[in-house]
């Protein structure tokens, strides 16, 4: 077959090196010979090969360097060897032929500078070159290129500074973390109008974040921990409506936090700990109602930590080594010191204290007193709608909102337990605060158009909602057991054995299928999580909290979203990177929620700096001599569970695997998802693998 244009033996368990008769395959364009156990080294003669185009070895056992004449034929586009034990220079006219698009060299040990050479290869729209030996400056074409779109080199050994000239227009992704990059962040950082990614974090840059940062308006997430910056926080930065996380710890900054930080509407972490930071907590963050995440810990803030809204869901660890801030979450009281010499009160200077005081307490009291009269009378401005027939009324649902009755908090709401005794029946109460409040929607029209029109054994009822003016109130129907991920990473998870597991899965699979299949318009959860799987008293899975659910007319449509939402580790690369959104979204966080139940893990905050669960069981794989799917559940699996059946396991490792592919056209529809779960002997017929790790 010496005439052969294509070769794809992907994804098998071949060994051995590569053939000396490949020699003959004159005419080959397409070598994929990814996800296998190959081993040795990479003959001379591919590099001569004259119309080879597209070379992918990734995961396998090569060793050796790469021929130094790869690239001279002119014609190579793609070049991915990810995860294999390369060592040795990147050869120097990859990019001779000036068509390169995509090189991907990661999880390697390549040493030695970039050859500068790639700076001038225009044609360049993907660079990964991270978890290598690479050091010396990075080429600084490289920041200039009027294509790429991801520019990748961390974990590695760079130096130098960043050039003062950036200009590409097209990048969404720079991350150089991990390095010993030094100097200022250059101000042309502003030319990136596509940066959604600026990863930067420990490394040696030094001066002050340059307030054109501020004009990155598709930013959505920096990270500039770990490094020497000094001066303030920009005010033009906290200008940027898109932004979704912030981590500028373990730096030397100084100032005052901006108030106007309080104006990023979709930030979910920001990490300002380990600086200089002086002033007080602006009181208007409070309602900043996206924040989840939040770590102001070991500056030199000072007053009172705002109490209410987002901060009642913080504890004291957010604000620790400031020791000149006060409030209940660092069980300290604000004293007011007054100064000047101390002196004591005269009698009559006691006597009037003492007055003023009473009459302030019996003032408080009629304030009191009328605000419960007027709150009572105002519960009728309440509207009850209920989406089926019960016997309770405004006034049960009322006075359940207590605190001893709360069963969780998050960005959305707060939510309370409540028994109905006039009606004889438990309801989830989920709180949130309304329009007029000055707050946001915060899911509600969301959660009202999906749930209050749909119904299934495996979706959360939704009741009805109570709402006024300023606060609404979605009734549920009461989960005791609680939510999938507090049981599978709680202390009760040792108790969660695998037969509990598969059928939580199985059922939460078919209440997903339901919402892409069977309704009309489909429903895009846009949210899928373990904990927003919720089981009855008898461990039944529902799936939960629509407040993100987006209508979709055309299935395998996709619709462009305004900014990230979701929870990270579930998020599928496609919508962190194009902010486009459809069904094969769901089925990304669906396979991590699979992981979860088989590994027994976090999707993150287990594996590493910038490691999530896909990438550890990934990485997992390409280190075992043997990386069969058995083997890797060997690995990876929840040591609590007492036994398993391992085909069972096997089988569930496979489709999540399926589900968390690269590439979303890769991924199975939830439909195929239940049929694989359910019938384990008929497997899927696997589509062509594309370059899962580009």
């Amino acid at each position: 077959m010496v005439r052969i244009k294509s070769l794809d033996l992907s994804n098998n368990a071949l060994t051995g090196e590569i053939p000396q008769e490949f020699v003959k395959l004159q005419e080959i364009a397409l070598m994929n010979l990814f996800r296998n156990h190959f081993y040795g080294e990479v003959p001379f003669f591919i590099g001569e090969l004259p119309n080879l185009e597209v070379l992918q070895l990734w995961e396998n056992n090569f060793t050796h360097g790469l021929p130094e004449n790869l690239g001279r034929n002119g014609r190579l586009k793609l070049l991915d060897v990810t995860g294999n034990h390369f060592t040795g220079l990147i050869p120097q006219d990859l990019c001779f032929g000036g068509k390169l698009e995509i090189l991907v060299l990661m999880n390697n040990f390549f040493f030695g500078p970039v050859p500068e050479k790639l700076g001038e290869c225009e044609s360049l729209t993907r660079v990964r070159l991270a978890k290598n030996f690479l050091n010396g400056t990075i080429p600084p074409g490289l920041f200039n290129l009027p294509a790429v779109s991801f520019l990748e080199l961390n974990d590695n050994y760079f130096s130098g500074g960043l050039p003062e000239e950036i200009d590409s227009p097209k990048l969404e992704s720079l991350v150089l973390s991990n390095n010993e990059i030094s100097g200022a962040l250059p101000s042309k950082v502003s030319n990136l109008n596509n940066l959604q990614s600026l990863f930067l974090q420990v490394n040696h840059f030094s001066g002050e974040i340059p307030t054109e940062i501020g004009e990155l308006k598709n930013l959505s997430k920096i990270n500039l921990s770990s490094n020497n910056i000094t001066g303030e926080i920009p005010v033009t930065f906290v200008a940027n409506s898109t932004l979704v996380s912030i981590d500028f710890s373990s730096n030397s900054l100084t100032g005052e936090i901006p108030k106007g930080i309080a104006s990023l509407k979709t930030l979910s972490i920001l990490n300002l700990s380990r600086n200089e930071l002086s002033g007080s907590i602006p009181k208007e963050m409070k309602g900043m109602v996206s924040l989840t995440t939040l770590d102001l810990s070991f500056n030199r803030l000072s007053g009172f930590i705002p109490v209410g809204g987002q901060f009642s869901a913080f504890n004291g660890k957010a604000f620790a080594g400031n020791p000149d801030l006060c409030g209940p979450s660092r069980h300290t009281s604000c004293k007011q010191v007054s100064g000047g010499n101390k002196r004591s009160l005269s009698p009559v200077q006691i006597s009037s204290v003492v007055a003023v005081i009473l009459i302030m307490l019996m003032c408080l009291a009629g304030y009191l007193i009328t605000r419960y009269l007027r709150k009572k009378q105002n519960s009728k401005k309440w509207k009850l709608t209920l989406f089926q027939k019960l016997d309770f009324s405004v006034e049960d649902v009322l006075e359940c909102l207590k605190d001893e009755n709360i069963i969780g908090k998050g960005g959305a709401g707060i939510v309370y337990h409540g028994s109905m005794s006039s009606g004889n029946v438990d309801v989830a109460i989920k709180r949130l605060v309304g329009r007029c409040n000055g707050g946001y929607d915060l899911g509600f029209s969301a959660e009202i158009q999906t749930l209050g029109s749909i119904r299934h054994r495996y979706i959360v009822k939704l009741l009805g909602y109570v709402s006024n003016k300023d606060t609404n109130l979605l009734l549920y129907e009461y989960m005791p057991n609680g939510s999938l991920g507090e049981l599978l990473h709680g202390s009760k998870g040792s108790h969660f054995q695998w037969e509990m597991r598969y059928r939580v899965a199985v059922e939460a699979a078919k209440g997903l299928c339901y919402l892409h299949h069977d309704c009309s318009p489909l429903i895009i959860h846009r949210d899928v999580k373990s904990n927003n799987i919720l089981l009855d008293s008898d461990y039944e899975a529902h799936v939960a909290d629509f407040g993100l659910a987006k209508f979709l007319s055309d299935a395998g449509a996709s619709e462009c979203m305004s900014s990230i939402a979701g929870s990270y580790g579930y998020i599928a690369p496609e919508y962190a990177y194009t902010l486009r959104v459809d069904e094969k979204s769901d089925v990304y966080s669906f396979g991590v929620v699979l992981l979860e139940l088989i590994t027994g893990k976090r999707p993150v905050g287990e594996f590493g700096e910038g490691v999530d669960i896909v990438r550890w069981v990934r990485k997992t794989k390409s280190e075992l001599s043997k990386p069969s799917d058995a083997e890797v559940v060997l690995a990876v699996v929840d040591r609590r569970l007492a036994e398993y059946p391992l085909t069972g396991v096997v089988n569930m490792f496979k489709v999540a695997m399926l589900c968390v592919a690269e590439s979303s056209c890769e991924r199975p529809t939830m439909r195929e998802v239940v049929h694989m779960l359910t019938n384990p002997s008929t497997p899927r017929n696997l589509l062509a693998q594309s370059t899962a790790s580009t």
